[in-house]
């Protein structure tokens, strides 16, 4: 058990679930991750085992099959994750952002369909909303949902969506005609797609081209979604009414950047277990390197980063399961371990000296892994943004 990122206050179901996922991380997902990673092979069996353990129910309400766990759970449990390798932890995160919109905003009969079968991890979840031209300007979006009968026809193209291959159910962000002067946000809606899994045409007006190749954050896929005329009945618009896309979306996102901050602390932990572990091996002018002042000095500052990040994480979980607004603190908990994860990772390569360059060594990896974390969910510049007109909301001056 490690010294570092440990959370007051839980229950012992809480402690016996962590205990329980460790141990599964431990066993089952270190001793594979990185032959499975540069191999680029979707992790099919860690993902039965996680089915098995209940992971992708965690907080499905447990009228509709799931454990009904907090936020802070989850978040806990994905920090473990990541420690393990960052890809599996984001095959659970878009299934999870898309049980939370459904729990949080479908209709009952939305609810009943869809949730005992995700709980269960037989649908598993994607959601879209970029798009190839628009970064995070999602209120630019153009795919659109046209009205047609008793059915919408939907027209687009979507990029970056984990999962694309592997989901059963896609929630898709579209544009609709809710009448002339509507604000562009609140002409937005979310879609339930449902799919076969695999590539190409996985249903008419519906392909999946194929994984795009990326640097690091290999193993799950990651696709653009061709949406060509695909009909699809009114009664998959998520809540049942058009207009309501942009909030459920952004309420789905602010869940996911808590998220990606516990992704940033499970990735900068393992950084640092694996570069004080390698300072005590390494001998250099007569003594292990971890003797020496400046590595000392590193291993100082990338155990003050990895308790931080925890503790804002950790805070932002908390306060979005009180019921409170936790835009705020999810935003700095996104953008302050995602950097610190960047620079525990480098330094821990640093630390590794030549051997981190080398493929026979776990560091390589989360070299290539954690600049993901620097634009998932957001890039740093629009926390930074959300955060500062947030303060400003917080702090106005009078007169």
């Amino acid at each position: 058990m490690s010294r570092l990122a440990q959370t007051d206050g839980l229950t012992d179901v809480q402690q016996e679930i962590l205990a329980t996922v460790r141990d599964f991380v431990d066993k089952e997902i270190l001793p594979v991750a990185t032959e499975l990673e540069h191999r680029d092979e979707y992790p099919a069996q860690i993902v039965e085992g996680l089915k098995e353990l209940g992971v992708f129910g965690l907080m499905i309400p447990e009228e509709y099959g799931g454990l009904g766990e907090s936020l802070l759970t989850y978040a806990l449990c994905v920090e473990e994750i990541a420690r393990g390798w960052m890809s599996v932890s984001g095959i659970i995160n878009t299934h999870f952002i898309v049980a939370y919109m459904l729990k949080q905003h479908g209709t009952e009969e939305q609810k009943e369909y869809f949730l005992p079968k995700m709980a269960l991890g037989e649908i598993r979840g994607a959601f879209s909303m970029s798009e190839p031209g628009l970064g995070s300007d999602v209120s630019a979006i153009t795919t659109k949902g046209v009205r047609d009968g008793d059915d919408y026809l939907l027209t687009g193209q979507k990029m970056w969506l984990t999962n694309g291959g592997t989901s059963t159910v896609v929630a898709v962000l579209c544009r609709t005609d809710e009448g002339e002067g509507t604000a562009p946000h609140k002409s937005m809606t979310t879609f339930l797609v449902e799919k076969e899994p695999g590539f190409g045409e996985v249903r008419p007006g519906l392909t999946i081209p194929g994984k795009i190749e990326k640097m690091g954050y290999k193993g799950v896929d990651t696709t653009e979604l061709i949406l060509d005329g695909l009909r699809i009945p009114a009664d998959r618009v998520l809540g049942g009414a058009t207009g309501r896309g942009f909030y459920q979306m952004m309420d789905g996102v602010e869940v996911g950047r808590v998220n990606v901050a516990a992704r940033g602390c499970g990735v900068a932990r393992r950084a640092f277990e694996l570069g004080v572990a390698y300072a005590q091996q390494r001998h250099t002018f007569g003594k292990p390197i971890a003797q020496h002042q400046a590595i000392q000095f590193k291993l100082a500052e990338m155990a003050t980063k990895v308790e931080a990040a925890h503790a804002m994480m950790v805070n932002a979980a908390r306060k979005k399961d009180s019921g409170r607004r936790n835009d705020l603190e999810a935003g700095m908990a996104k953008y302050l371990a995602s950097e610190y994860c960047k620079e525990v990772v480098e330094d821990a390569f640093r630390i590794h000296g030549g051997y981190g360059f080398s493929k026979e060594y776990e560091i390589e990896r989360l070299y290539r892994e954690a600049p993901m974390l620097l634009i998932g969910e957001g890039t740093a510049e629009i926390q930074k943004m959300i955060i500062g007109r947030r303060l400003l909301e917080e702090y106005r001056t009078q007169g």
